[in-house]
């Protein structure tokens, strides 16, 4: 279960840029455009040269041909290779309550850039995928992916179903987005630490992945569309995770104490919200009763509210 290599090249601005300032000894050289002259090519000089990684300045026909004529902005980037350093064991056991995405059969280089943005974003630990199903890390996918091809963990296995069932004796939950589950993802019981487990646009999960998941759940549908792209649905279930995460570990509030009306302007302007009524009035009722809120009230006529 080791992470994938790095890809030889990358191309893009958010893609050099982000692997300069993660790892500026990976870059060995950057080629850029010499008609970029404008902040976007000053900025990424500035960057390198504060790196120390050489940049050149060449033709735009170079570029093109360099890398068949792909879509680079004017920026590529010679980068070396990555050690396998991490595995899915280790940065599993790095986190209390796990987050992972797994794509079974995403075989797209955009759709799996697009994958590890969104992972990225909703702050996944790792994106797992089967080594025979599944697009490596190209400069495609790092272009696509805005700098979170580098930030992610991006992990081939040989054998996904035999890794889902690893996950489960760490308890980890194997949750499959799948159209045809009874069960909707806003109504079903998540826990912290999952796995969300999605198959390729169309095909789904093969049989023996969803077979191993714990739960499925399908996505509510509303409209015309039949589906979701992967890295749409992909987003959609690791942010209901982060949501829930959210609400479950924010505190309940509490409203200011009524004895601290006199002493704290925010308890006054607080209850003077509260109970609609202008802070003097209320301080003068508290001055006069005490601070026992079913008194203050009493007092200012609104017994009962």
């Amino acid at each position: 279960m080791s992470r994938e290599r790095e890809p030889r090249v990358l191309f893009g601005f958010h893609a050099v840029l982000a692997r300069l300032r993660a790892d500026p000894s990976s870059v060995l050289e950057i080629f850029l455009d010499e008609t970029r002259n404008d902040a976007r090519g000053k900025d990424l000089a500035a960057v390198a040269e504060r790196a120390g990684v050489k940049l050149m300045r060449v033709p735009t026909k170079r570029l093109d041909g360099f890398y068949g004529g792909a879509r680079h902005q004017g920026v590529v980037a010679r980068i070396e290779m990555k050690p396998l350093s991490h595995s899915l064991d280790e940065i599993v056991e790095q986190v209390e309550k796990p987050l992972l995405l797994v794509l079974d059969g995403v075989t797209d280089p955009h759709n799996l850039g697009a994958c590890l943005r969104v992972a990225n974003a909703a702050g996944a630990n790792a994106v797992v995928a089967p080594k025979d199903r599944a697009a490596g890390i190209t400069a495609a996918v790092s272009k696509v992916a805005s700098g979170a091809a580098e930030a992610t963990p991006y992990l081939m296995v040989t054998n996904l179903a035999r890794t889902l069932g690893e996950l489960k004796e760490r308890n980890i939950w194997i949750v499959g987005a799948d159209e045809r589950a009874t069960q909707s993802l806003y109504e079903a019981d998540l826990p912290d630490s999952i796995a969300w487990v999605l198959g390729a646009e169309g095909e789904g999960m093969r049989r023996l992945t969803r077979e191993t998941c714990d739960l499925l759940v399908r996505i509510p549908m509303s409209g015309e569309v039949e589906s979701l792209n992967v890295s749409v649905s992909a987003g959609i279930c690791l942010f209901e995770s982060v949501r829930r995460r959210t609400s479950r570990a924010k505190p309940k509030y509490t409203p200011p104490d009524p004895t601290l009306i006199e002493l704290k302007p925010e308890a006054l302007d607080y209850w003077s919200r509260t109970l609609e009524t202008k802070p003097d009035k209320i301080r003068k009722a508290v001055q006069k009763v005490g601070p026992v809120l079913e008194t203050v009230k009493k007092e200012l006529g609104m017994a009962g509210v």
